[in-house]
């Protein structure tokens, strides 16, 4: 994406995103050609010991929701491995909202964000994803209440985001995916909005993903999992990476190096690690309090989850007693 893209009809929001992700070419960093074989290779060094351990012809998919858990509290990464999933409201409306962003990049005229979530709401019921008859299922309250959720999180883009052109090469919902070890180990992820492109070893693309809610440094590390896998895939790593918070029209941005991809290599080999000992060896989970604890399943059980609520309870209510 270039910085000559027009931002006389763009609101303040859109135009401090246009002018953020915008650079001239000499901006652009240039990357060593051999560095993806040396990051492939050192990789599969250092996983050999983990993919050996499997259980014969499995294969174990590392996406950054496995990395963000198992980095966290491995007990909510056990817990949440062994729960069955099962499709509500909250869990669907993020779905539903990023087809319907997607449906946005590439649709002709001015769309609501209504219009855009009754197609994505049909796609979806028409489709072979999981999530097809979920929605199809819906009595019609619940499929009012998903889809007045997700027109609000489709409006926030419509509102705070530029208008994408066709020269930036906007791709939504970009799937990433690197095989390992004899395909003993994946990595792979989709990325929620990703422009520019790479021109030979020098660097363009921006990977983008929205958020609602406030920042996580878990949104980085996301991030910069899906660089790495981007830079295995392709040769070239991202020129940088953003994440765009749809609550507060505010994009927080981070240029990539070959430092940040050797931090995200670091980090997918220890989570590799714990995965394999905690789901195949029977190790027993390190217990971590936090944020996840409110919505953990063990939440009734865990102690130190206990404790942590408990606490967290007292402050919210003796922050209340200050009104």
């Amino acid at each position: 994406m270039d910085d000559e893209a027009p931002v006389n009809e763009a609101n303040p929001a859109q135009a401090e995103v246009l002018a953020a992700l915008g650079a001239r070419p000499h901006e652009r960093p240039e990357f060593d050609p051999r560095l993806r074989a040396e990051l492939r290779a050192e990789l599969e060094d250092r996983l050999a010991p983990a993919a050996g351990r499997l259980p014969d012809a499995e294969t174990l998919w590392v996406s950054k929701h496995l990395l963000s858990s198992v980095h966290g509290c491995e007990g909510f990464f056990l817990a949440r491995d062994a729960e069955e999933f099962a499709w509500s409201t909250q869990t669907a409306r993020g779905t539903v909202s990023h087809k319907a962003i997607e449906l946005s990049v590439s649709w002709r005229g001015d769309p609501s964000a209504g219009e855009l979530v009754d197609e994505a709401l049909a796609r979806l019921i028409a489709s072979d994803d999981r999530i097809s008859r979920y929605l199809g299922g819906l009595r019609e309250g619940e499929r009012a209440e998903l889809h007045g959720e997700a027109t609000e999180r489709v409006n926030m883009f419509l509102e705070c985001f530029p208008r994408l052109e066709p020269r930036w090469r906007p791709v939504a919902e970009s799937r990433l995916r690197a095989d390992l070890n004899n395909d003993r180990i994946v990595l792979s992820g989709k990325v929620d909005l990703t422009v520019g492109r790479a021109e030979g070893l020098r660097a363009g693309k921006v990977l983008i993903d929205m958020k609602t809610g406030g920042f996580s440094p878990a949104h980085r590390e996301d991030l910069r999992f899906y660089a790495l896998v981007e830079t295995l895939r392709l040769g070239v790593p991202p020129r940088s990476l953003a994440t765009y918070y749809l609550d507060g029209g505010r994009l927080q941005q981070e240029a990539v190096g070959e430092p940040l991809l050797r931090g995200a290599l670091e980090r997918v080999v220890d989570g590799v690690e714990a995965a394999v000992a905690l789901l195949h060896e029977g190790r027993g989970p390190e217990l971590k309090a936090g944020p996840p604890c409110r919505w953990c399943p063990l939440r009734d059980t865990c102690e130190v989850g206990r404790r942590f609520l408990e606490r967290t309870d007292d402050l919210d209510q003796a922050a209340d007693g200050d009104w």
